[in-house]
């Protein structure tokens, strides 16, 4: 997995609408938590994606964007967006390259590990973490960037 500090890889993934998205598109609003997960609909990620949509407002409010990763196909995506009402963009990755450049790829290529990384605009992460099983951790690693950037006055509130 790829460590704070070190600059977060450019890559062009499709989105759950259609399209392409690049990191320098998600960057361009501001910092992005950046989720690696391994399916849809599976039990421990869909709880991991309801938790992010439940504190989505707390996110964007400090100036956060989200997105999701995984290695199914963009109508996965899209059905799974809808179905739990996701706030923020997934994006596909069958081949693994954004997966394999952030090193989050499962033991022996097989899967896709659980990370989460906090990304700068200038494309430094700030701040990573890995919690294959523990998936609560994740939602705790969001609050925790959540709160250092209301702490820094960061807080937009509308």
């Amino acid at each position: 997995m790829l460590e704070a500090g070190s600059r977060a890889p450019e890559f062009v993934l499709p989105n759950d609408q259609g399209g392409e998205t690049t990191l320098s598109d998600l960057l361009q609003n501001g910092p992005l938590i950046l989720y690696f997960y391994p399916a849809d609909f599976t039990p421990g990620c869909t709880k991991e994606a309801c938790s992010i949509r439940d504190i989505h407002n707390d996110i964007q409010s400090v100036g956060l964007q989200v997105a999701g990763v995984s290695p199914q196909d963009e109508e996965s995506h899209q059905r799974f967006r809808d179905e739990y009402d996701l706030p923020f963009i997934l994006l596909s990755d069958p081949e693994k390259v954004a997966i394999k450049m952030y090193d989050v790829d499962g033991p022996f290529g097989i899967g896709v590990r659980r990370a989460t990384f906090l990304i700068n605009q200038d494309r430094t992460i700030q701040d990573a973490m890995m919690a294959d099983v523990r998936i609560g951790r994740h939602q705790e690693f969001i609050e925790k960037a959540i709160i250092l950037r209301e702490t820094a006055g960061l807080r937009s509130d509308e």
